[in-house]
């Protein structure tokens, strides 16, 4: 059978996604995390695949947040065999290409870290005209995309102290979602919320992981994590199993 260019050119495009997909978005092998000259974590090793669902659990001071900000090089590797994030060597990754990486992972704070001063859609567009958004259209439009696909859409107008703690941290899953991240870092996003909203919040979180999206999620919830199966993996004795 024959093929016309414009087919063998959409062939190829398709190939090079399904190769994308299959890739891993984190790939640790060997990494050992340091922080005040202590060792935190020794030879951690383990992959998460693009719309995989995982849960980082362990005891408090086991080493679970130092882990989830190597990924985004907020903390920086002591040594390892290999760590990948989203494709780029976070072992020899330079300061300059620090922002282009987090631009590429979602980020969901315990603690909300909205701007007070300004209204939830406001503090969606903050952030996506510090991330290099021009057109004005363009940034309402996909403030509009992340508000509905978090049930927000109505309550855009209103300042942080106006919402509830669910409310808010549904408006920071939706900052999350502003560059179409494949990543989605998530570190203890129900600790501050009571434990209805905070079933909701996690059923959000798997949501969007079958909509194609990694996410990982430190909690240490773990009848949270009974009612809502998906991989574990588990910081013990400064390891990873």
């Amino acid at each position: 059978m024959k093929y016309t260019k414009g087919e063998r050119d959409l062939s190829k495009e398709v190939m090079a996604d399904e190769m994308l997909r299959e890739q891993p978005v984190v790939e640790y092998e060997g990494v050992d995390i340091e922080r005040a000259d202590k060792v935190v974590m020794k030879g951690a090793s383990f992959r998460i695949m693009p719309g995989e669902f995982c849960y980082l659990v362990g005891k408090v001071g086991s080493g679970k947040s130092s882990l989830l900000k190597t990924l985004y090089a907020e903390v920086r590797i002591a040594c390892g065999e290999k760590a990948y994030v989203m494709g780029r060597d976070v072992l020899k990754i330079k300061n300059k290409e620090i922002p282009m990486l987090r631009r590429e992972i979602g980020i969901v704070f315990q603690d909300f870290q909205l701007l007070q001063d300004r209204s939830a859609r406001a503090n969606l567009r903050f952030v996506l005209q510090a991330t290099g958004w021009k057109n004005k259209e363009e940034i309402e439009k996909r403030i509009d995309e992340v508000l509905a696909a978090v049930g927000m859409e109505n309550k855009s107008y209103k300042m942080p102290h106006e919402l509830s703690g669910g409310e808010q941290q549904r408006i920071v899953i939706a900052r999350a979602l502003l560059n179409k991240p494949k990543l989605i870092l998530a570190d203890e996003p129900t600790g501050n919320l009571d434990p209805q909203t905070g079933y909701q919040i996690v059923a959000l979180l798997h949501r969007l992981a079958d909509d194609g999206h990694a996410v990982i999620m430190a909690t240490h919830n773990m009848q949270m994590v009974e009612d809502f199966p998906a991989r574990i993996l588990t910081c013990k004795n400064k390891h990873v199993v």
